[in-house]
């Protein structure tokens, strides 16, 4: 029997576990990468894209931590376009469409190129255990691998089973086996589990659609990047097609709802409501007669294009019939039919802000198994997990993030407070401090925190102490340099003569004024390169809306201070109700401030509990 130690072992090559294993390796730990078949690593299982609203400010934050999927993405773009670019940058969200070949050369080239890190073959069945901790794993050969903490990204392996119409069986993914023995093993730790599901629409033959007919939607002229080191295009860049559902199509899709695996009563799981497929689109909306579908193409050199908004698991021979219904599609050849796949995953309240499992040490979870949905919610829990399962191995304190310094902590409180009951997805919305949770600011935000982890390497480190050092230069001289509204006026920005004095700074958040508007009040200004200008006009505009918001940020921090012991009884507080002491007893906050944000808290009750932290702190201290 073979054995081998390391100090963390990632299971799962998937989006998750590549950013895991890599964190892991940056942080010091000696990391297995353990994976079904090393050509599964940086497989795109659903959509050849990455970004979006809320979800590229996810990469954005994975790049500020020096974290791959960024510059992957960058390097696999055949199409950038920044989402909502009329309006503001809060709201603002990068996007690419890649060629999926080249997304997966370029991970794997960052799995076996980094030092520490080594990627391993092999099904993982069963955990090595000292006591009740995971101590590493066993592998279906046998052999054994020692590690100090395990993370597991297992995406839509764990009992995953496809769906196509009437017809379902095992499978991680098409092509792939289902990790049926890992989930079996799963049951023994008497974790909370359940199922859910998603879903992914037929591959088309490019060849075979008429594209002279349809509309075409290229990329950004400027392209805005997932890395704040990408300085330019890497490979040729694309236009999708797009094209409509219509009367007809929706007419066959209603007609043989009972053949689809949704609506036939073969799936117990719950699907993302923000990704439906066809089927549900056309019975949920059924007062519309239309649904835009883009095709998107799978890469430079290869002919087969991805339909993006028809998931379906309606059985062949009506995807066929729906798809040839479709503009331009009317002769098209189906390479690979859609199907949904059911999965299990753990309920996310059963982990810590770490992403380790409370109650079974050493274990670490990210993706898909924590009930999320989408390649960067995965890769940005992964390098949270694989972050603090290589401190846990190196016993070294946890880095865990907050509401009030990323969406990365948004993210991670969402699910270990108020858990899941359909596939978690990213959005702004979710942010209560999204006026400077921005894009564009990531580094700013969070890079400081990846030096102080360990996490952030010297090139990125030397470049972002220039950057900083740029932005300070010329903030302070846009904050030293005032003004009276005469000389503004003379300079060409109107503004009212109240006679009251305004810094350049506080000018610059005027929404029709550039720095080069300024230049001739303080002429050292032309000296800003264009990207340093460029981040102080947008972090100038938000300045005057954050003063605010940084209070709320401040008063959330002091309650977050507040620590809640894990081993506190809820149980002792008479005043408090049966229901909200079960879900106290479940959920286990870790301070007041996570506490407060369990459904049907109430104000009275975080009083309650903040009376007994303190009368407990007295009796301690006395």
């Amino acid at each position: 029997m073979k054995h081998s130690n390391f100090d963390v072992v990632v299971v799962g090559g998937g989006h998750a576990g590549c950013d895991a294993a890599h964190a892991a390796a940056r942080a010091g730990a000696r990391t297995a990468l353990v994976t079904l078949k090393f050509d599964g690593i940086g497989v795109m299982s659903c959509n050849p894209a990455i970004g979006g609203l809320g979800k590229g400010h996810l990469v954005r934050e994975i790049d500020a931590l020096d974290g791959v999927m960024s510059r992957v993405a960058d390097a696999a773009g055949i199409q950038f376009r920044l989402l909502n670019r009329r309006k503001g940058p809060a709201v603002q969200g990068p996007r690419a469409q890649a060629d999926r070949a080249v997304y997966r050369a370029t991970m794997q080239k960052e799995m076996t190129s980094f030092p520490g890190l080594e990627v391993i073959e092999g099904e993982v069945t069963d955990f090595r255990m000292d006591g009740n901790r995971v101590a590493g794993i066993v592998l279906a050969d046998g052999s054994e691998i020692s590690a100090g903490a395990v993370v597991l990204t297992t995406g839509t392996f764990l009992r995953g089973l496809i769906h196509i119409g009437d017809h379902s069986y095992s499978g991680g993914r098409m092509g792939d086996n289902a990790a049926n023995l890992l989930g079996q093993r799963m049951d023994g730790f008497g974790l909370p589990l359940g199922r859910l599901k998603t879903g992914t629409p037929p591959r088309l033959d490019g060849k075979t659609i008429d594209w002279n007919i349809l509309d075409s939607q290229p990329g950004d002229e400027d392209p805005v990047f997932f890395s704040f080191q990408t300085k330019g295009l890497e490979i040729r860049q694309v236009s999708c097609g797009i094209t409509h559902t219509n009367a007809a199509t929706h007419e066959i899709i209603r007609n043989n709802l009972e053949r689809s695996a949704m609506y036939g009563g073969y799936i117990e799981g719950v699907g993302p409501r923000y990704c439906p497929s066809i089927e549900d689109k056309v019975v949920r909306f059924a007062d519309k007669d239309s649904h835009q579908v883009f095709l998107e193409p799978e890469g430079l050199n290869d002919d087969t294009v991805y339909p993006n908004g028809i998931s379906t698991s309606l059985p062949q021979d009506v995807q066929e019939a729906y798809v040839r219904s479709i503009r331009g599609l009317e002769e098209v050849k189906i390479l690979q039919p859609g199907y949904a796949i059911e999965y299990d995953y753990v309920d996310p309240r059963a982990l810590d802000s770490r992403l380790g499992l409370r109650d079974v040490p050493g274990l670490f979870l990210a993706g898909q198994i924590n009930g999320t949905t989408g390649y960067e919610e995965a890769a940005a829990q992964g390098l949270v997990a694989g972050l603090n399962a290589a401190k846990e191995a190196l016993g070294a304190d946890p880095v865990t993030f907050s509401r009030t310094d990323s969406y990365i902590g948004v993210m991670v409180d969402d699910l270990i407070t108020r858990g899941v009951s359909e596939p978690y997805r990213m959005f702004t919305s979710r942010a209560e401090y999204r006026l400077s949770l921005r894009a564009d600011n990531a580094d700013q935000r969070l890079t400081g925190k990846g030096i102080e982890a360990g996490l952030v390497g010297e090139v990125r480190k030397a470049a972002f102490g220039d950057k900083m050092e740029r932005l300070t230069r010329g903030k302070s001289l846009l904050e030293d340099t005032k003004v009276t509204p005469k000389v503004l006026n003379s300079n060409g920005i109107k503004v009212g003569e109240d006679g009251k004095q305004r810094s350049l700074y506080q000018v610059l958040a005027f929404a029709d004024v550039e720095i080069q508007h300024l230049v001739d009040i303080a002429p050292e200004l032309a000296e800003l390169d264009a990207e340093t200008q460029a981040q102080l006009k947008k972090d100038a505009l938000y300045a005057t809306y954050l003063s605010r918001q940084e209070q709320d940020a401040a008063a959330l921090r002091k309650d977050e201070a507040r620590v809640i012991p894990n081993s506190f009884d809820y149980s002792g507080l008479e005043s408090l109700s049966n229901e909200l002491k079960m879900k106290l007893q479940r959920v286990r906050p870790a301070n007041l401030a996570q506490a407060g944000r369990i459904e049907g808290m109430t104000p009275a009750a975080l009083a309650l509990i903040l009376a007994r932290l303190n009368r407990e702190n007295r009796e301690k201290s006395a």
